[in-house]
């Protein structure tokens, strides 16, 4: 998949320590089609709301929102790391990692984002992504995330802001369920050519779609396009952790920093690092077990033989197996498999699968990985899994193929009465046994079981509908 400021400028001199300003992504006088104002804006010209002046110096011209005008005046700014939010709204991290795991992405180009907050309250949300792309997303005094900008790289060392969406909202409601009234975007080429498109949700109200998932026409869409220097719309390429880069941004929303910034790490300690495997082993242990959803039985059934031809395992979705498996190399013969099966008051579910391929007990267990992936890129708790779309998961030689039209017929059918299902294979080809997965879809952990010399003992999926050390 495919987990990411300074006072206002003074001409560019590159010189690094010091923002190069972005300027002129600004908006036009617009007027709603019901006639009432929807925005005011000139470029780098200042506008009166609500006898409210305020100017925003680098993006162009002034800043309101639906009559309300408030900044927040900082002179630090507390920093934090996390995944990705997506579509989650709020004012921290939904899934926090450390800073120390942070930097290792940045330096392995896999994404991540920053918070930059004041007084605990959210003003920026920078997300970093692979080839070098930066989006920001920038709150407004209600903490709302009211402002998206899009940078890429532009020549060498600098990124070029070149898309800017502003979103007005009608209320609190309307802006949990992402429905604007005006959105307003601002594009940018690379030779500076800029058009600025105000579009408004019409006489019915907003978008129900979410936000920049638009596909409904607007009632109308104003554009302008005119030519501006490109160098109005660049700023440096950030060194981890030199996010003063994006200070300038914050007057977007009216916030306003003093001379000197001071940034403040808080994110979270690295903790334990990545998930670890403990009592992997009582998985398959029949007997009464305790559960989040109360008391429990564990009973273990035999899922027949699986047959290794090629000395790969693949550890895989059957109904996506054309996408990189987690594969395994182990002996070929053909080995048991044992399903691990959770009984509470709410039914049966798969609890674990494992494949066995040596009687020697495991001294210690590795996540199975894929070559790309590295455990140091993980906050605590996390892990590298194996993907099921389809609810079934399954055990099969790396070189098995399955038929996607008989998919329907031979796994997923026979699933809606049993917990697994075998496909063989003709003569010597190998089979694949594949199982219902857990919950249904989702990632779960691979782990290989390894004895005292190295080799693969047993290779067990964890679907994680219990904790393996017995704890809830």
């Amino acid at each position: 998949m495919p987990g990411t400021f300074a006072s206002p400028p003074t001409p560019w001199s590159g010189n690094a320590a010091t923002p190069a300003p972005v300027a002129c992504l600004s908006q036009l006088p617009v007027s709603h089609p019901s006639g009432r104002l929807a925005a005011r804006r000139s470029l780098g010209g200042a506008a009166r709301y609500g006898g409210v002046t305020r100017r925003s110096p680098l993006l162009g011209g002034d800043w309101y929102h639906g009559g309300r005008c408030a900044a927040v005046i900082f002179d630090s700014l507390e920093v934090s790391y996390g995944e990705l939010w997506g579509s989650e709204q709020g004012m921290t991290h939904p899934d926090p990692v450390s800073r120390a795991v942070a930097a290792r992405r940045h330096a392995a180009g896999t994404d991540y984002a920053v918070l930059l907050s004041a007084r605990e309250r959210p003003l920026a949300l920078i997300e970093y992504w692979p080839r070098g792309m930066w989006r920001m997303y920038l709150f407004d005094d209600r903490s709302w995330r009211i402002q998206m900008i899009d940078l890429k790289p532009h020549g060498t060392g600098m990124l070029l802001a070149h898309r800017s969406t502003r979103y007005q909202f009608a209320g609190e409601q309307e802006h949990a369920c992402g429905k604007w009234d005006v959105q307003e975007t601002t594009t940018v080429s690379a030779d500076g050519q800029v058009e600025v498109r105000s579009e408004f949700a019409g006489s019915r109200g907003a978008s129900a779609e979410p936000l920049h998932a638009r596909t409904s026409g607007p009632s109308n869409v104003p554009v302008r396009r005119f030519p501006a220097p490109v160098e109005n719309f660049l700023c440096p390429v950030p060194e981890f952790g030199d996010w003063q880069v994006f200070v300038p941004f914050l007057a977007e929303q009216g916030h306003e920093p003093a001379t000197t910034v001071v940034l403040r790490d808080v994110s979270v300690d690295e903790g334990s690092g990545p998930l670890r495997a403990t009592g992997i082993e009582r998985l398959f242990a029949p007997g009464a077990c305790d559960t989040p959803e109360g008391p429990a039985v564990v009973d273990t059934v035999d899922a027949g033989l699986l047959r290794i031809t090629s000395g790969q395992l693949a550890v895989s979705d059957p109904g996506c197996i054309d996408r990189t498996p987690r594969a395994i190399a182990v002996p070929p013969g053909e080995f048991p498999v044992t399903l691990s099966l959770l009984r509470t008051t709410h039914g049966t579910g798969v609890a674990a699968a494992r494949v066995t391929f040596l009687d020697s007990p495991p001294r210690e267990w590795d996540l199975a990985l894929r070559p790309d992936e590295d455990l140091g890129l993980l906050g605590e708790g996390q892990f590298y899994g194996v993907g099921v779309d389809t609810g079934t998961a399954a055990f099969m030689d790396a070189t098995r193929t399955v038929i996607d039209d008989r998919l329907d017929e031979d796994v997923f059918i026979p699933l809606d009465s049993a917990v697994s299902v075998e496909l063989p294979g003709t003569g010597t080809e190998p089979n694949v046994i594949a199982f219902r997965a857990g919950r249904g879809d989702g990632s779960y952990p691979v782990w290989i079981g390894r004895t005292d010399d190295g080799q693969v003992g047993c290779v067990v999926v964890d679907f994680q509908l219990h904790s393996a050390d017995g704890g809830e």
